[in-house]
């Protein structure tokens, strides 16, 4: 490209790289540390956000300014005290890998040779971590697709041809819990099923799905003339990390031949951890799994994976011959077995996580937070003025109440010391419905997140508990 191309840089490529890099640096070592509160609003960028289009354009080192601050004045995940939903962390060597994957700019619609086989082996080497006998599979944009992508293999295996007759006079079920992710609702309301046939199952005591319930409304709907599509079992709830039974769960799948596809967005890497894999026992037996390698495998979004245990039902339902996607001696490209067509590298954070830093540590980097998680259950139930759950957390999710003696109404009192600790910015929280009550729940997977933040939780909840408890 020449220098004096309109989209050049020019002379000031270098420069906006190097800043560009100065920026990065300094933004590590600020996550290395909590922010004692979260910044104000900037009056230039609320102007900025005002203007129109602009015609000519500005320096791009005052431009990557601007672009750092709007970052900067954002809720960031990678903070070691954003503790809120099941945010990403921004793993550096993640990080360096979207540098260079975006820098390149790689199209995985067809088959591009060295970049397609790091897909495909990021796809084992994900199955050999969760214990999972992946035969293909690939990296996503989020759980939505992924399990998506799942269920539209679910749709075709027990409908064929529907892909293209669609689902008219058809009545499926899907079995999902009450705690499952509402993305698997939206799949199913996407791929023509409707939400009606979403059929919830309850929950036993531990907040799994009811394996006996399951088969007992399998068994009902079968009578009531309904094909069972799918079961959707959950991998840790988000609510509360709750894994559902999945060998139970694939002993009511295999006796209707249902597909069985279990959400492991956010749990499922636990599933690769000795202390942890009994919770998950059955997941060899699942059609196809799900998981956010940009959650509690650490890298920086957007890498989802859907995993599945024979790749023909995706071939099956995505495969399609055009005359501008052509098949090679007639093997199939890699767009033939996913939803997405321009499709970058997502795999290759992961890929280089796996490869720097091995399987074992970062098993390791997972474990830290299942201890964290237990001893906030353990520090919290053993103070006065803080509640739990009566079972301790099964992964790395630990909500509780802060209660006052004198307190009126401790579910408002929570969700309010919920929004003062938002604003506060010490640590960064979201509140839970949990049976009708409001808890602060707090979700370790942040790889810079360690007990001193935990406890950081608890002190926090108490001084400004204690400040709003008569505003109720």
């Amino acid at each position: 490209m020449t220098t004096d191309h309109p989209l050049a840089l020019g002379g000031r490529r270098d420069d906006a790289l190097d800043h560009a890099c100065a920026i990065i640096r300094r933004a590590w070592h600020e996550f290395d540390h909590p922010r004692p509160s979260e910044p104000a609003d900037d009056p230039d960028l609320t102007r900025l956000f005002t203007q129109a289009l602009p015609g000519a354009g500005i320096d791009p080192l005052a431009g990557l300014d601007i672009a750092a601050n709007v970052l900067d004045r954002s809720y960031a995940q990678s903070r070691p005290r954003y503790l809120a939903f099941i945010g990403a962390s921004g793993l550096e060597i993640g990080v360096l890998a979207d540098m260079l994957a975006t820098t390149y700019d790689v199209n995985l619609a067809v088959d591009s040779r060295a970049a397609s086989r790091v897909e495909e082996q990021a796809v084992r080497w994900l199955g050999e971590y969760l214990g999972f006998p992946a035969d293909g599979g690939s990296f996503t944009s989020g759980g939505q697709v992924s399990n998506l992508t799942a269920l539209a293999a679910a749709r075709e295996r027990a409908f064929p041809g529907s892909r293209r007759t669609g689902m008219a006079g058809v009545r499926a079920s899907v079995y999902v819990s009450a705690e499952a992710h509402v993305s698997v609702r939206r799949a199913v309301e996407v791929l023509g099923l409707g939400s009606d046939s979403v059929r919830t199952v309850p929950l036993d005591a531990r907040r799994r799905m009811d394996s006996v319930a399951l088969r007992a409304q399998v068994a009902a709907d079968v009578a009531d003339g309904l094909t069972p599509m799918a079961v959707v079992a959950t991998g840790g709830t988000t609510l509360t990390g709750a894994v559902d039974p999945l060998d139970a769960i694939a002993d009511v799948a295999a006796d209707h031949a249902m597909w069985m596809h279990v959400d492991g967005a956010y749990g499922l890497a636990a599933a690769g951890l000795p202390r942890t894999a009994g919770l998950f026992a059955g997941l060899d037996r699942a059609d196809s799994v799900s998981i956010d390698a940009h959650k509690w495998l650490f890298v920086p979004k957007a890498c989802s994976a859907v995993l599945v245990r024979d790749h023909v039902p995706l071939v099956r339902m995505f495969s399609h011959n055009e005359a501008y996607m052509p098949h090679e001696g007639g093997a199939l490209n890699p767009v033939d077995s996913t939803l997405e067509y321009s499709r970058p590298v997502r795999s290759l954070k992961l890929w280089l996580a796996f490869l720097v830093y091995g399987a074992d540590r970062m098993r390791a980097a997972v474990s830290q937070h299942l201890d964290i998680a237990q001893w906030l259950y353990d520090a919290a139930s053993t103070d006065p003025e803080f509640a739990v759950l009566p079972h301790r957390p099964q992964l790395s999710i630990t909500p509780l109440q802060h209660v006052l003696p004198d307190c009126p109404d401790v579910d408002a009192h929570n969700m309010a010391l919920t929004f003062a600790m938002q604003k506060d910015g010490r640590v960064f929280i979201s509140p839970a419905q949990i049976d009708g009550h409001t808890f602060l729940r707090p979700c370790f997977v942040n790889y810079r997140t360690d007990e001193s933040d935990a406890r950081a939780v608890l002190d926090v909840a108490r001084e400004l508990g204690r400040a709003i408890c008569p505003q109720h």
